[in-house]
């Protein structure tokens, strides 16, 4: 017999068993965290990157998770909205000031950088390779690219690095992308998921 996931949440996951059809309800009494230990045990560093972010609640979003996950998050200026924006830090919630916000004046300055941080990986819907066939959880850190809203990222970076690029799979052909908070929610918890 095989076990078919089907939900999660913090409070039940529900398990489908085959023949004969029966379903399987187990309670959690608190989330899973990760532990301290964690790092101790080949927990690597993760960065997020939004090159020229145009919608602040993306940004706050990205913010949250990047809290969350205990990565730090990278703004390549331009950006579309300022920082001291109340909508920022509203879709952050109280949790923006204690988000690692690092901001770049440009591109350049940041690639400079990017050795020093570890192995990038740039996500783009012209991508070939899905994100989860790419070792995303590297050990001298994993950085997570992403572009912004209405363009994604400029060509140069995909001729440049064009053997560093995946994509989220979408099934239908209707939807053009993915939103940006969303995307990054699940690069990052994809590290997260590869590193235990």
């Amino acid at each position: 017999m095989t076990d078919r996931f089907v939900h999660t949440s913090p409070i039940s996951m529900i398990v489908v068993r085959n023949a004969p059809m029966s379903i399987t309800f187990r309670m959690w009494k608190a989330r899973p965290q990760l532990e301290p230990a964690d790092s101790a045990r080949g927990m690597v560093s993760i960065h997020v990157v939004l090159v020229h972010p145009e919608i602040h609640w993306n940004t706050g979003n990205a913010g949250r998770t990047c809290l969350a996950a205990g990565a730090t998050l990278h703004l390549i200026e331009p950006l579309g909205f300022s920082l001291d924006e109340a909508q920022v830090k509203r879709a952050g919630l109280d949790y923006w000031e204690h988000v690692d916000v690092r901001v770049w004046p440009d591109w350049a300055t940041f690639e400079a950088e990017l050795p020093r941080l570890g192995q990038p990986y740039f996500f783009s819907t012209k991508a070939t390779q899905l994100f989860w066939d790419a070792p995303l959880a590297q050990a001298e850190g994993t950085v997570l690219v992403f572009g912004r809203e209405t363009g994604g990222l400029p060509a140069a970076l995909h001729e440049r690095y064009a053997d560093r690029f995946v994509g989220l799979p979408m099934v239908s052909e209707r939807v053009r992308s993915l939103n940006l908070s969303t995307s990054v929610a699940i690069a990052v918890y994809e590290v997260l998921r590869q590193q235990r």
